[in-house]
């Protein structure tokens, strides 16, 4: 085994563009729970529909940066019905609700992506632009995984400004605190929901479509993706934006450096740093 930082580095790096796929799964996640205290179990659904959208709109527009838009988007819209016409009829009953929904939501849409797409998963190629490796001095590394980290980058700076510059963000911050007091202002909650409820999906979809250069599009391929961003989710703290980022980071470094050195344990290791992690703070690292 070579212990060597060329061997460790691109391990590092290739973490770290798993990780940024975590945070934005996680986000989405977290944003949804914090402000309508909803566990989304349809979120790897989505995030596979956000590749297989990617693939659709790729034969049609031949543009690989319009199917990037537009997969996310679409995402969102459906994100948006679901919230309408499913999700909103559960508020104010238990929690398991829509949890159960959402667990069946998601075994529904993997079935239609299979009658759509067939049961073999589609590949996808990143845009000729980026299809090369970018030299930074101490390795070479694919110039799309360098995108991935960068988009993701740019995404969670617009999320920032957008929840802390505009008023709608203030209200999605004071409707996650006390949803009670925000109501006897005058605002309508069931807008804002709407609103968060489309966010969280487009960012589930925005994983899918960057995810689908590098892993291909097929339908069980948010199964376990599902279950490790809820690992960052509980791990960074529930509800907590600024938890899923650096949980999220932290465990696609766990997954990187694990294939490295034990490939078998990699799974693993994911579940056993969130134990650690809650036998010593059982609230996550940022939560309350």
């Amino acid at each position: 085994m070579d212990f060597s930082l060329a061997a460790v580095l691109p391990q590092v790096f290739t973490g770290l563009v798993l990780g940024m796929i975590f945070v934005l799964l996680a986000i989405g996640l977290s944003l949804i729970f914090g402000l309508m205290t909803v566990v989304n179990f349809s979120h790897g659904a989505l995030y596979m529909l956000g590749a297989y959208f990617t693939v659709f709109f790729l034969g049609y527009t031949r543009s690989f940066w319009v199917a990037l838009l537009l997969a996310p988007l679409m995402v969102g819209t459906f994100g948006l019905l679901i919230e309408r016409f499913l999700i909103r009829r559960l508020y104010g009953r238990s929690p398991d609700d829509p949890l159960l929904l959402t667990f069946g939501l998601s075994l529904v849409l993997i079935e239609t992506a299979k009658l759509i797409w067939g049961k073999i998963g589609l590949t996808l190629d990143p845009p000729r632009e980026l299809g090369g490796a970018v030299n930074l001095g101490f390795m070479a590394f694919p110039a799309y995984r360098l995108f991935v980290i960068a988009v993701t980058v740019v995404v969670l700076f617009a999320l920032w400004a957008f929840l802390t510059r505009t008023n709608v963000g203030l209200i999605i911050r004071a409707g996650s605190r006390d949803a009670l007091m925000v109501r006897a202002l005058g605002i309508d909650l069931n807008r804002i929901w709407l609103l968060v409820f489309g966010i969280g999906c487009g960012l589930a979809g925005l994983a899918g479509a960057l995810a689908g250069p590098m892993r291909g599009a097929y339908a069980e391929m948010g199964v376990t993706m599902v279950i490790e961003s809820f690992v960052v989710v509980v791990v960074g703290g529930m509800g907590s934006l600024l938890g899923a980022v650096v949980a999220g980071i932290m465990m696609g470094q766990v997954v990187g450096i694990t294939t490295y050195f034990a490939p078998k344990l990699a799974e693993i290791m994911v579940f056993v740093v969130m134990a650690v992690v809650l036998l010593v703070r059982p609230s996550g690292i940022f939560g309350e």
